[in-house]
């Protein structure tokens, strides 16, 4: 298995790493780290180390460096605007889009949806869903959560990017058919369960996006986003090229 990767707020620049904290907590108590054991220490912005257990004590663990990499931001950078969808599918949607490699997300708090935001807590709630899930896939990055946005405010960043794509189920035009920028940012929109309006709609198409589908069936809002990030992984070169080490 790849080794377990642990978030620091900086990755020392020496070979000796204490572990320690919630984190420490977690590879000592819950991954019951043995020393020898490989991990991967990070910064969530981009760089990460590889290292070996030295020691484990209560509640901490010594690491031993033994090389570190840079991980170029992913280009172009997508963003997924996250309608709010309702119970725990809203942390759903951040999991999978975290997994799938979205470089941040802004939650959307379009006209049909049922749930509404839960202020400080809801923010929190889905940026420690989105750290939880980049460590689960080993991502270098971890991407920010914005505050949420309306649909006017989400108008005017859909025209600052250089490619904006709402996802909608009568659109005609296919995802694949668009032509995707090989740098920059992409703006993704996803609605909520009830759709997004067609006066929404046309103030983001107005505002400079395309209205894309992704295939013949009709995803979930939970779900929508990781299967469009599957698509412009591979139609763009954001899935091309390893890590680079950083000596």
């Amino acid at each position: 298995m790849t080794p377990p990767l642990f978030l620091l707020d900086a990755v020392p620049a020496g070979s000796h790493v204490v572990l320690d904290g919630p984190e420490g907590r977690h590879a000592a108590t819950v991954k019951r780290l043995r020393p020898g054991e490989a991990v991967l220490l990070g910064d969530g912005c981009g760089v990460v180390a590889s290292g070996v257990v030295a020691a484990v004590g209560r509640d901490v663990v010594e690491v031993t460096l033994t090389d570190r990499v840079v991980a170029p931001a992913p280009s172009p950078r997508v963003v997924v605007a996250q309608a709010l969808v309702k119970g725990d599918r809203g942390e759903l949607a951040v999991e999978l889009a975290t997994e799938a490699g979205v470089d941040a997300i802004v939650p959307w708090m379009a006209a049909r949806c049922v749930a509404r935001w839960a202020g400080d807590k809801g923010l929190a709630r889905w940026q420690r869903t989105a750290r939880e899930a980049a460590k689960q896939a080993r991502r270098a990055w971890v991407p920010p959560v914005a505050s949420p946005v309306t649909t006017r405010e989400l108008a005017g960043r859909v025209a600052a990017a250089d490619c904006a794509l709402v996802l909608h189920e009568a659109a005609t035009m296919p995802l694949a058919e668009v032509e995707l920028p090989a740098a920059g940012e992409v703006l993704l929109a996803v609605g909520p369960e009830g759709g997004v309006t067609d006066d929404e709609l046309a103030l983001l198409t107005a505002a400079g996006a395309h209205a894309v589908r992704l295939g013949p069936e009709v995803l979930r809002a939970s779900t929508a986003a990781a299967v469009a990030l599957g698509a412009l992984g591979v139609l763009t070169g954001r899935w091309a090229g390893p890590w680079t080490s950083a000596g």
